[in-house]
């Protein structure tokens, strides 16, 4: 693992925060010049530190609502590669969005979206469950979002009753 200098630390919690800020305001709210900051991006966009930029979208706002499920699986692992191989069999598939090595009862976390229950279900049943490896699956759909990737999906609404006094 490489470690980064400060700059490119703070570049990357800036960007964190709003994808979209320009490398002049990153400049700006940084004191550096854009040349250092557009040189930083560069730099951790070529060791992949940066591997994507992308929207959190609130799925309930629209109609074509998402279903996601998170999936524990546990598994058998393979004899020289451990966990690996059939991580990498799972993550290649287009309707898995994560998957996490966990410690606890289950090994595997995969983060599965599909158009409704049952393109989900027929995932688990059809893809997942059959791999030789995986000794069980549970899964959970996920009903409400209400904060994903550290932002608050739900509008708040002010608390507009009266006061009562005694």
């Amino acid at each position: 693992m490489k470690e980064l200098n400060d700059l490119k630390m703070k570049v990357l919690d800036l960007l964190k925060e709003d994808a979209r800020r320009s490398p002049s305001l990153l400049a700006t709210l940084l004191g550096v010049s854009e040349d250092e900051v557009t040189t930083a991006i560069a730099e951790l966009e070529s060791d992949h530190v940066i591997v994507k930029y992308s929207a959190v979208v609130n799925w309930s706002k629209i109609e074509d609502e998402k279903v996601t499920a998170l999936i524990e699986v546990q598994i058998t692992p393979e004899r020289g590669r451990g966990f690996e191989g059939i991580a990498e069999r799972i993550y290649l598939y287009p309707q898995v969005k994560s998957v996490y090595l966990m410690s606890g009862a289950y090994d595997l976390l995969v983060e599965v979206e599909g158009h409704n229950l049952r393109e989900v279900a027929n995932f688990v049943s059809e893809k997942l469950s059959p791999i030789e490896s995986v000794l069980s699956t549970k899964t959970n759909f996920i009903l409400k979002k209400y904060k994903q990737d550290g932002i608050i999906l739900e509008d708040h609404e002010e608390d507009t009753r009266l006061m009562i006094s005694p």
